[in-house]
């Protein structure tokens, strides 16, 4: 007898008995784990955790028991965790997953699809050629864009970089880079992007053998967004001096502040010195779903490429994100083939053509069972909810003595603040951060501006309302009451 059967799943009658079992005892722990309410964390510290870890079997010889091994995960993995469907959850642009997108985990893991060629993944390729073709819509992209699910917006920024240099060399220089390598003029290439840009796009520029020192940072204003005198000024500066202004890298959503570069002159600008215009829009681009604010995303199509994740504002389970361009035909720059995989003659549709990458998960289906379940409208309530509890907040932080808020009126959902009645503020806000992520109740971020230490609530999750933002702040008072300056961090 094949005892194989129990461990994959097929019409075998052991097979499904051991699907049903395995599946339901971890619907049941985990269903019973929420509905006791744990806090957003138990508060330990990270060599507890560690400790804990280390002391799980890596293997076993003859398997064990499923329910031993889930129990055991339960106890020293899930318990350990940050839960971020807590209301109370307030820290990173780390989203509580929709219930219809963990189904279609389960799905895709049963499918175990690859979507790099049709024959890995038939139905699937096509259901991610309609997603992309939807959004595309939603960006109001021309009829000849296209895109590709990635894992996220590193991989998205990545992507639009590449595609920009290498576009600027064949044109500009009548260069191949994919054949040729980078041309001798490339230390003169320059990227151009805000102060207050993600850190992904100097990785990138490091990546693509450009160097950190090709990406030129421009002021912001009062308001976080890219200044655009010192924008126009800067490219004319980069030319009269011999270099190469290849591509304006636009944020649609800084990390801390959520602010949106303006887009429309942007791209403008892009357009009149021949320049690629990318638009990073991994946080803010889930408002093409607002009824309210998608205006705050007006010029995106004038974008070269678009990086959306769907991991923030869409609130799927991580990794999932969208890479898009203005022009399919650019996408000639990633396309390579191998007989055994996407052969050139061959007609039929491959993903990887699209992709720096090769296997890929079916990431789409998780999206498209989210917008069937949830629906546009209620996608566009919990978006306008979250922006609005964001500026309320703001403004509620703004009467409290002795509380600094950079961005008093946030265009997305973080704000950025700080207890700076203190000669040792920057002491004092590290030591209030450590404290609540230790007692459990609650998770907020910290960041640095201009140096000085600074909070943040990214108030991400729609369950969060000014009830649990009051509560995590009146956490925060009291533990300033506490501190001691030149007091050692804990």
């Amino acid at each position: 007898m094949n005892h194989f059967k129990q461990y994959f799943l097929s019409h075998h009658a052991e097979s499904q008995n051991s699907f049903q079992r395995t599946l339901s005892e971890v619907q049941n722990l985990l269903g019973e784990f929420y509905r006791l309410q744990p806090n957003v964390f138990n508060g330990k510290k990270a060599e507890e955790i560690e400790k804990e870890i280390a002391l799980l079997a890596s293997s076993s010889q003859n398997g064990e028991s499923p329910t031993k091994v889930i129990e055991e995960i339960m106890d020293k993995v899930v318990s350990n965790s940050i839960h971020v469907t807590h209301p109370a959850s307030m820290a990173h642009l780390h989203c509580p997953p929709l219930i219809p997108a963990m189904a279609a985990e389960l799905i895709i893991a049963v499918l175990n699809q690859s979507m790099d060629s049709w024959d890995q993944s038939t139905a699937a390729t096509f259901l991610e050629e309609k997603m992309m073709k939807w959004l595309a819509e939603k960006l109001s992209l021309a009829d000849s864009a296209d895109g590709t699910f990635t894992s996220g917006g590193t991989q998205s920024n990545y992507m639009g970089l590449l595609l920009a240099r290498d576009h600027y060399c064949q044109t500009q220089w009548n260069w191949d880079v994919k054949k040729l390598g980078l041309p001798a003029e490339a230390h003169k290439l320059r990227i151009l992007c805000s102060e207050k840009a993600h850190f992904t796009v100097s990785k990138s520029a490091s990546q693509l053998g450009l160097g950190e020192q090709a990406v030129v940072k421009i002021k912001t204003d009062a308001g976080m967004r890219m200044c655009i005198s010192s924008l126009e000024e800067e490219i004319q500066r980069l030319k009269s001096g011999g270099y190469h202004p290849m591509c304006i890298t636009a944020t649609c959503g800084t990390t801390d502040f959520g602010s949106i570069d303006p887009l429309e002159e942007m791209g403008d600008i892009a357009s009149r010195n021949g320049m690629w215009l990318h638009a990073d829009a991994a946080y803010g681009g889930a408002l093409v779903m607002s009824e309210k604010h998608y205006g705050k995303l007006a010029g995106i199509s004038q974008a070269d490429s678009v990086a959306i994740d769907f991991h923030k504002m869409f609130y799927q389970p991580i990794s999932c994100g969208a890479f898009f361009v203005k022009n399919k035909s650019i996408f000639k720059y990633l396309s390579y083939h191998a007989d055994y995989l996407n052969p050139e003659e061959d007609e039929q549709v491959h993903l990887v053509n699209k992709s720096v990458q090769t296997t890929r998960r079916f990431d789409a289906l998780k999206l498209y069972m989210s917008l069937r379940m949830v629906g546009e409208r209620t996608f566009s309530s919990m978006i306008d909810h979250t922006i609005e509890l964001a500026k309320q907040t703001a403004l509620w932080l703004r009467g409290k003595p002795g509380i600094d808020v950079v961005n008093p009126e946030p265009e997305l959902n973080a704000i950025v603040f700080r207890f700076s009645n203190e000669r040792d503020a920057d002491g004092l806000n590290m030591y209030i951060y450590k404290k609540l992520l230790h007692s459990g109740s609650g998770m907020i971020a910290k960041t640095r501006v201009d140096g000085l230490q600074y909070l943040k609530f990214t108030l991400l999750n729609p369950q969060t309302t000014m009830a649990e933002v009051k509560l995590a702040f009146e956490s925060l008072s009291q533990f300033a009451k506490e501190f001691k300056p030149k007091e050692e961090a804990l």
